[in-house]
């Protein structure tokens, strides 16, 4: 069974999603602040509702730009 990825790696992973569009291209100036805010409260409504996450090791780290 694989761990769990921490909690603060998910809400980093949500907050990239909303900083950046489909293209990797950054979102409208400002975003990165409401990005990070709302990331840490899905991450938190994710946990609570009991979501389960996995991270698949053996996958190539994404690399932005």
């Amino acid at each position: 069974m694989q761990p769990e990825p921490d909690p603060d790696d998910i809400a980093e992973a949500l907050a990239y999603a909303l900083r950046f569009d489909e293209r990797g291209k950054p979102q409208r100036a400002g975003a990165a602040l409401i990005a990070g805010l709302a990331a840490g409260r899905l991450a938190d409504h994710l946990r609570e509702a009991g979501f389960v996450i996995v991270r698949d090791l053996s996958a190539r780290a994404h690399s932005a730009g």
